[in-house]
């Protein structure tokens, strides 16, 4: 078995945990980011999804897990901010990710290279890719190009996507059943009641993030419950 296929094999049925905290979050360094890759690693994580190569470099430095990076950033007249160019794809390989996570929507690519080129490009690295996707069309789509993960990541966060609260079920079982592809289950999983929905479907892998990541949020949750109660 390949390098590649040994990570895909890691990962495959497992829970992938997203390490992430923007600028302005309580959360954001890359030494707090390694520390929560490491708990992630003690409670059972099968791969870590982390933002910024800073972030990356530390978690490595603590985790030996399958990386899944990419890098957050902001270009003029585009909507695509998860590695929106080539500079962020070479940036992620430099750092040694064992896959790139990409924009795979329909929208425009950033610096106008293809998904497909840029989908081409990270396999003659020998380097796995994710795409990132927010609907049916551009999942069958992100399929037929050839990526090795297709996770629903994007979906609710798209103005064109389903717009639901918790995880979106029906578009994971649609992919899963319909391709031949890796279907990872990601996006608004916050409850055991969400997980269980999302593994009846059956997908390749499932990553969750601010429901283990994010205390800020955590809080504002069971704050709104006990609020409600009143």
């Amino acid at each position: 078995m390949d390098k590649n296929n040994k990570i895909l094999d890691k990962i495959k049925g497992g829970l992938v945990v997203s390490c992430q905290a923007l600028e302005n979050e309580p959360l954001h360094s890359p030494y707090i980011m390694g520390r929560m890759a490491l708990a992630a690693k003690e409670g059972g994580a099968v791969g870590i999804r982390a933002n910024s190569v800073l972030d990356i470099k530390a978690i490595k430095e603590v985790v030996d897990l399958p990386i899944i990076g990419l890098i957050k950033k902001d270009y003029p007249n585009s909507k695509i901010f998860i590695t929106p160019t080539m500079k962020e794809i070479d940036e992620l390989i430099e750092a040694g990710v064992e896959v790139v996570a990409l924009d795979a929507t329909l929208r425009p690519q950033a610096d106008g290279v293809s998904l497909e080129d840029k989908l081409k490009y990270i396999h003659s690295k020998n380097v796995l890719a994710m795409a990132d996707i927010s609907t049916y069309e551009e999942g069958v789509n992100a399929a037929k190009l050839g990526f090795d993960l297709i996770s629903t990541t994007l979906s609710g966060y798209t103005n064109y996507s389903n717009q639901n609260n918790g995880p979106d079920v029906e578009l994971v079982k649609r992919l899963v059943n319909d391709t031949n592809a890796n279907i990872v289950a990601e996006g608004k999983i916050f409850t055991e009641e969400d997980l269980t929905n999302i593994l009846s479907v059956k997908p390749f892998a499932v990553v969750i993030g601010s429901a283990i990541t994010r205390p800020q949020l955590i809080t504002a949750r069971y704050n709104k419950i006990i609020k409600d109660f009143k």
